[in-house]
């Protein structure tokens, strides 16, 4: 140190591999750094997307203002000069991966707001990023399978050069070794990137957008322009078709709850950024859907959207990530098969807009759409008669039932049944109705999963009911789909909280016999093919767009959809057991047999957080307390899928409403 208090301060600039040495003061501030380091450089070029990287710390230096002592910089550190937006290979739900420029010096989840408005993508809060897995690190605890990696890699490795000729330490270990992409140079995806998609000639050096490169990369500087827009656009919604076989580098197939679990440790940190959580140039991330709460899907607006969740869907089915029974399967095939068969023809949509902006009749499409709907809406809230305005509806008939307990066999017990409201009285007789109940159950808030075997005519339902000792298990059987289709449209509304009365009921019964008629399994034994064929015959008046909304809400519709979990051990306790999280719910499940043993309402959620210190989740319900370690990810990830999914709760119907990132990170955090 000089007699005037100043030191050497070496920095990097890893676009030239040149290190130059600044004489500085503690109190000179970062804007000031870089301003004498561009200086030093003398070189004419645009330097506003760098800033300056502190690799021991893991840290960006970004606040301009913030001086050298402030950030605890001293002579012995050695600081980069590296750009903010760095190429990245990113898998998109449809397998597709593509070569982008992100933001590593944001957070993770403005990353992926940009990301998601250049690829065409509304509601970026609904995704996210994931570091890639290999296979392998499903069959034992992912923590000590990343660790011995680490280890393994700590002797031999050294200082690596990037593609900027920068050298730097990674700490989470060079992703390159587990990339797929070092399998084929050419890139490992089936479609090799967006350049394989149609419209685009692979024999031209340039895409003829000028945006894509001869291997599908994207020029620098192109994100914004319309060309680019349109040949995205193309490709991102109406996916190529990939094999199973093509894709099963790429698909995950857990065997069990534990390893489906473990998937999760992949999911980054939404409030740090991609390269303060060890993500580095070049590297393989994969970025989908991370919550299950689609907010207004809209054909108009959504078609690369619509696409992405379908495949993000299909291939949750393909890989076995989401159980459905053989019937079930049948109609997914059948969906499946007349998405390709629409995808080469042209559109009603299409047509519909180009025959109106022949007519120049656009402004009034708009208000006849609005009119419709609004007709519709109005349609589906008129009751029958007038007499109806003072009734309660309700739905009784001779059901069987059934409440499962260990050690006891299977019997269902006949009763007459009578739903009101939100509750459930037990008779042993019809004429035993107008008196008290055998056994009154409250359904308002339950959880409804369908029993079925079409081809042998079983129809029946699992209710999970809460109470104060947890979730109590009643099965029901019907007789008829007729019987069916009521019922479980009323268990649905009242684990919303809502009775028969409310408008939506007749469109959930009439939704559910829908799904019903087009899972109809064949009278007599038949070939799979034949089987997906007349599963077809079901669905092959539905467009392209159609198709697509069909299948994901076929999807949703599964007992086992949009489930998150994870592997926890309770405080004060050795047991590991399985937390799940929903859109809706959280649950705690049995490892073994995938049975919910109790369930919570987020509405009766009064706080969660993290304790930093033990490292553990602490969500305060009404009623309990659960306080818990995770075995399977960080805290963080299970805190933050809760917290996110309460932040998507409480988007309104606000066509206005703005995305207010601070809000999210306030409920992600992990504090009070």
């Amino acid at each position: 140190m000089a007699m005037d208090g100043s030191w050497e301060l070496n920095i990097t600039v890893t676009d030239l591999a040149v290190e130059r040495t600044l004489r500085v003061t503690g109190d000179l501030h970062m804007g000031g750094v870089m301003v004498k380091l561009v200086e030093a450089l003398d070189i004419a070029m645009d330097w506003s997307d760098h800033a300056l990287w502190w690799p021991d710390k893991n840290v960006w230096l970004s606040r301009p203002r913030t001086t050298l002592d402030q950030y605890g910089v001293g002579a012995d550190a050695r600081l980069l000069f590296t750009p903010m937006h760095k190429v990245l290979k990113v898998q998109i739900p449809d397998l597709q991966i593509l070569e982008l420029r992100m933001d590593f010096s944001c957070k993770v989840f403005s990353a992926v707001v940009q990301l998601c408005k250049e690829l065409g993508i509304r509601h970026s809060e609904e995704m996210s990023v994931m570091k890639y897995m290999d296979k392998d690190d499903l069959k034992k605890n992912i923590k000590e399978n990343l660790n011995h990696k680490k280890k393994k890699q700590g002797s031999t490795e050294n200082l690596g050069v990037n593609g900027n000729g920068v050298q730097y330490h990674s700490p989470s270990g060079s992703m390159e070794r587990l990339s797929p992409f070092s399998r084929s140079p050419a890139g490992p995806s089936p479609t090799n990137t967006i350049g394989r998609t149609p419209g685009y000639n692979a024999n031209n050096s340039v895409s003829p957008y000028n945006t894509l490169n001869a291997n599908g990369t994207l020029s620098p500087g192109s994100m914004y322009s319309l060309s680019f827009e349109s040949v995205m656009e193309n490709a991102l919604a109406n996916s190529p078709q990939i094999s199973v076989k093509e894709a099963a580098q790429y698909l995950q197939k857990p065997k069990n709850l534990i390893e489906k679990a473990r998937q999760n440790y992949a999911w980054l940190d939404s409030s740090k950024s991609l390269m303060e959580q060890g993500v580095r140039e070049n590297e393989f991330v994969v970025v989908k859907f991370k919550y299950f709460s689609f907010y207004d899907l809209n054909p108009k607006y959504d078609a690369v959207r619509i696409n992405q969740i379908y495949e993000q869907a299909k291939w949750s089915l393909l890989s076995e990530d989401v159980d459905c029974t053989d019937e079930e399967m049948m109609m997914f095939a059948a969906f499946q098969l007349q998405v390709q068969m629409q995808a080469g023809q042209p559109q009603p949509s299409e047509s519909m807009m180009d025959s109106s902006a022949m007519s120049n009749h656009l402004p009034n499409d708009d208000i006849d759409a609005d009119l419709t709907n609004l007709e519709e809406s109005l349609d589906s809230t008129v009751l029958s008669s007038a007499g109806d305005i003072t009734s309660i509806p309700e739905l009784s008939g001779n059901v069987r039932y059934f409440k499962p307990k260990k050690l006891t066999l299977k019997s269902y017990k006949k009763a007459f049944c009578r739903c009101k409201d939100t509750h459930i009285a037990f008779y042993k007789t019809e004429e035993d109705s107008n008196g008290t109940p055998a056994m009154k159950v409250n359904i308002k808030g339950c959880e409804a999963h369908p029993d079925l075997n079409l081809a042998s005519q079983k129809y029946g339902i699992k209710l999970f009911v809460p109470g104060s000792d947890g979730m109590s298990e009643i099965w029901l059987r019907f007789d008829s789909e007729e019987q069916y289709c009521k019922w479980m449209a009323a268990c649905k509304l009242a684990s919303q909280g809502k009775t028969m009365a409310d408008s939506s009921y007749v469109t959930e019964v009439e939704s559910i016999k829908t799904l019903l008629s087009r899972q109809q399994p064949s009278q007599s034994p038949a070939p799979l093919v034949q089987r997906i064929m007349e599963a077809h015959s079901n669905v092959q008046n539905l467009n392209l767009i159609e198709s697509k909304m069909a299948y994901i809400k076929a999807w949703q519709a599964l007992p086992d959809f949009g489930i998150t979990y994870f592997v926890i051990k309770q405080k004060n306790s050795k047991k590991e057991e399985i937390l799940g999280v929903a859109y809706n719910r959280i649950m705690r499940v049995d490892m073994n047999s995938g049975d919910v043993v109790k369930t919570w309402r987020y509405n009766t959620l009064k706080s969660w957080r993290v304790n930093w210190e033990i490292r553990h989740v602490v969500l305060e319900f009404e009623e309990e307390t659960l306080n818990f370690s995770t075995q399977s990810a960080s805290c963080k990830t299970v805190h933050e899928f809760i917290g996110g999914y309460i932040f998507l709760s409480m988007r309104s119907s606000d066509k206005n409403q703005t995305l207010n990132e601070e809000l999210f990170l306030k409920l992600t955090g992990g504090w009070n």
